[in-house]
C-alpha cells in the first residue's frame, strides 16, 4: 500500500468468481482490493484483524450467498476529491441496477466528463464493494474492467446480481 503512516492488514479470499482477490484494512476501514494474490499481511492488530475478517466475510457472502449491502467502513483517505465523489456516487448504485458514465458525470456535477468518470472506474481501488461493476456505456454495453477477466469478469458479476448485459 502507498502510505507508511498507516498500518494495513491484508488476507486473501482465494475462490471468487472472478478469482483469487487480496484484501486491505487500514484503521479506518476497507482500503483496497487487488485481483489475484498478493502477500498477507498479518499486523497483530485486534481492530485490524477484526476488520479484515469482516471483509473476507461479506465479500464470501456477496459472491455465494446474496448479501446485496456492505456494511465495511471504506477508507476515502487516499482518493483524490473528484475520484472520491464520483466513487461515493458509484457506491450508492443499487445491487442489480446499472448507471451510465455519464450518468454518474452529471450526479457529480460534471456533465462533460463520462471519459474522467471512466478513468476513475478503471483506477477503482475498491472493485466489487465500490460497484464500478455497475457502471456501463450509454449504450448499454460493458467497457471494460480491470480483473484479469476484463469485461467477462464484469458480465459474471452482473449476472450474479440478475442483470443480463453483453460486452
Amino acid at each position: 500500500m502507498d502510505s507508511d503512516s498507516i498500518s494495513y492488514e491484508a488476507r486473501i479470499l482465494d475462490k471468487t468468481p472472478v478469482g483469487p482477490l487480496t484484501i486491505y484494512v487500514s484503521d479506518v476501514g476497507l482500503a483496497k482490493i487487488a485481483f489475484g494474490k498478493q502477500a498477507e499481511v498479518h499486523t497483530g492488530d485486534a481492530q485490524l484483524e477484526r476488520l479484515a475478517e469482516q471483509a473476507v466475510q461479506e465479500l464470501t457472502e456477496y459472491f455465494y450467498a446474496g448479501r446485496r449491502v456492505f456494511t465495511l467502513p471504506i477508507d476515502w483517505r487516499a482518493m483524490q476529491p473528484y475520484q472520491e465523489k464520483v466513487l461515493r456516487a458509484c457506491d450508492a448504485i443499487p445491487y442489480g441496477q446499472t448507471r451510465t458514465y455519464g450518468d454518474l458525470a452529471r450526479q457529480t456535477g460534471s456533465p462533460g466528463s463520462a471519459r474522467a468518470v471512466g478513468r476513475i472506474m478503471a483506477s477503482n481501488p475498491i472493485p466489487i464493494v465500490i460497484p464500478c461493476h455497475r457502471v456501463v456505456g450509454t449504450d448499454g454495453k460493458l467497457h471494460g474492467y480491470g480483473s484479469p477477466g476484463g469485461v467477462d469478469d464484469k458480465a459474471q458479476l452482473l449476472a450474479l446480481e440478475g442483470q443480463r448485459i453483453v460486452a
